[in-house]
């Protein structure tokens, strides 16, 4: 991996949460464990998975928004490790959250909501700059500059998530994470706000990892897609190759479920149900988390994690039987 290709990598990846099990004995959570990835320059990962799989957790952990428990996360071929790393790397990246309606402080006006980083870390010489990149930040995003002097609650919550996207947008970031930014929205608005991130990304030469679990959202916005289940990735591959030809049953399953807009191949597509209900990551099973719903499980899938490998350029998966499957 040449480290221009690469703006970021994440290496054995690990978030676990002490959750109390009784009044002196806790028990780790394990929300993400050992997930590596790469994100290329310019480039939309999608990240995709059930509720509960850990995929937002993997977007906070990145961004140091938690403290990872293992792992290395490398930034433009530096290992971001020290205090004064976490700190620069804070300046090239961002986050676009779910909820546009807990994510803004009801307090503030939108100009200072969005000029919130420009405050934190002094960017501007004056008031009259600040002024000006907050307009310019809310014409890129599609607001008027009448906008700035309101506050959140009077705006609806396509209007909410672009003040977001433009908060996200103010330090002129490399890599922003969009931890599910459409999934609030009407089905409508979601259209407007993926065609702004496309847009946003030519011309600011953005680098995307977009989580989400809407699988057509993600076709259309995603270069590569990643597939989370308990904590673990089960598979890495191009948008096109992953939708055309997945691998593991629990990606198999996932696309099986995706609406067809014609209605003969919509009738014609089997879809696969899964058995079972997704295990606590309290108590998750031993060896593969997928085995105890997976219609091909064998012994050697209770006894140890299957290595997630390329099976093919660019098409990594996490299954022991996945040359009997395919």
């Amino acid at each position: 991996m040449s480290d221009n290709q690469y703006l970021v990598e994440v290496k054995h990846l690990k978030e676990y949460f002490n959750i109390n099990t009784g009044i002196f004995s806790s028990k780790p959570l394990k929300a993400v464990d050992d997930v590596s990835f790469s994100i290329r320059r310019g480039e939309t990962l999608g990240l995709v998975g059930e509720s509960g799989c850990g995929k937002t957790t993997v977007g906070r952990t990145l961004l140091h928004l938690y403290k990872p428990t293992d792992g290395e996360i490398w930034f433009d071929g530096k290992k971001i490790e020290t205090k004064k790393d976490i700190l620069e790397y804070r300046k090239k990246s961002a986050m676009v959250f779910q909820d546009p309606y807990s994510s803004l402080n009801p307090r503030m006006t939108v100009s200072d909501i969005i000029a919130e980083p420009l405050d934190v870390h002094k960017m501007y010489k004056d008031k009259k700059e600040r002024q000006e990149r907050i307009l310019d930040l809310m014409a890129k995003v599609g607001l008027n500059s009448e906008h700035a002097n309101r506050y959140a609650h009077e705006f609806s919550g396509g209007q909410r998530q672009r003040i977001g996207i433009a908060r996200a947008l103010s330090m002129n970031p490399e890599f922003v994470v969009c931890d599910e930014p459409v999934s609030a929205l009407d089905v409508s608005i979601q259209a407007q706000v993926i065609n702004m991130f496309d847009e946003l990304q030519e011309e600011m030469g953005l680098t995307y990892l977009f989580i989400a679990h809407d699988l057509l959202v993600v076709r259309h916005i995603s270069d590569r897609i990643a597939v989370m289940y308990l904590g673990k990735m089960v598979e890495l591959a191009d948008a096109a190759e992953i939708y055309d030809h997945p691998l593991h049953p629990y990606t198999k399953s996932l696309m099986s479920a995706v609406p067809l807009p014609d209605p003969k191949k919509a009738r014609e597509n089997k879809r696969i149900v899964l058995s079972g209900d997704i295990p606590s990551p309290l108590n998750a099973p031993s060896g593969c988390p997928f085995r105890t719903r997976c219609p091909y499980a064998t012994d050697a899938c209770a006894e140890s994690m299957p290595e997630f490998k390329e099976l093919s350029s660019g098409h990594f998966v996490a299954c022991h039987n996945v040359d009997k499957i395919n």
